[in-house]
């Protein structure tokens, strides 16, 4: 960044302009919370700010001391020239309201599951008090764990990655949620670790990323674990297991809800008898399905 901007700039409503031009200009990627330069713009500046992040107005003329502008320009340079997400960079990301810690040992949150479990997954769930046990299957940064727990207040919650560094990421969210007593962090390759136990939920948001997808990702997403995106040459090695082994770990009325981002079609062609129900999220009822434990056979 410029000795100029660092003088010429000078209250909040330059400062955002500014960031914007140089996103635009470095053809930066979004899609780890924000889709476009302006919202990642604010989101930077709010937070680094240490302002409300749902308020921008009252602040926009407001001028800045020179720690502030050097901040904003240390934070703008290392987007633009690190092509670090934001979220590792505020070490923060959100799933609807819920705010959690994240950095580059875990993928960045952005799961439709989220939206669903909000729902408490009505209408396939009649009775949320009936969730005794549950399962997040690749939990990463322990989010959809946390949000399971929120929404179904009488499950025990195992939440299960093979990643030991994402599993102490996933255990300072959960202390930061005060849910230890209800969330069990378990190091396990998908169910290897869970012999014997049957869960009234399962969830995932696995690995799904085809090969010819990884190879072409924009520099931000390299920053994430390569084993939480890439799953094989189509995308689905990994929800194979899941659809392999999860029967045996349902109870009777069980349910399973997988996430396989725009794998749909792919795995219609590879379980062409399986009854998939898809789940309507914000983005449409292409991304997420579930099954029930009557519907999977007992070998696949």
């Amino acid at each position: 960044m410029t000795t100029a901007a660092a003088t010429e700039l000078h209250t909040l409503r330059d400062f955002l302009r500014y960031a914007v031009s140089r996103f635009r200009a470095a053809n930066l990627f979004f899609g780890h919370g924000s889709d476009n330069a302006w919202d990642e713009a604010v989101y930077l500046t709010l937070h680094t700010l240490h302002l409300p992040l749902d308020r921008l107005e009252p602040f926009l003329d407001a001028r800045l001391l020179p720690d502030e502008r050097c901040r904003l320009l240390d934070i703008y340079s290392r987007r633009c020239q690190d092509r670090l997400p934001a979220a590792y960079l505020t070490h923060e990301a959100w799933l609807g309201e819920d705010r959690f810690y994240v950095d580059e040992r875990v993928i960045v949150p952005r799961s439709f599951i989220a939206e669903l479990l909000d729902e408490q997954l009505a209408p396939w769930v009649d009775d949320p008090w009936a969730i005794e046990h549950a399962l997040d299957l690749c939990t990463g940064s322990g989010c959809l764990a946390i949000k399971l727990a929120l929404n179904f207040p009488n499950a025990q919650v195992d939440a299960v990655d093979l990643s030991p560094d994402a599993l102490i990421v996933a255990e300072r969210n959960i202390a930061d949620y005060q849910l230890g007593e209800r969330i069990h962090p378990v190091l396990s390759d998908a169910f290897t670790a869970l012999t014997g136990k049957r869960y009234d939920l399962i969830i995932s948001n696995p690995p799904y990323v085809d090969a010819e997808a990884v190879a072409a990702l924009p520099p931000e997403y390299r920053h994430e674990p390569e084993m939480a995106l890439g799953s094989g040459t189509d995308g689905l090695d990994f929800t194979r297991i899941i659809l392999r082994e999860a029967k045996k770990h349902l109870t009777e009325q069980g349910l399973l809800i997988v996430e396989i981002g725009h794998n749909r079609a792919a795995l219609e062609a590879a379980f062409p008898t399986l009854p998939f129900t898809w789940l309507e999220t914000a983005a449409g009822d292409e991304y997420v399905f579930m099954l029930q434990a009557a519907d999977l056979p007992a070998t696949i």
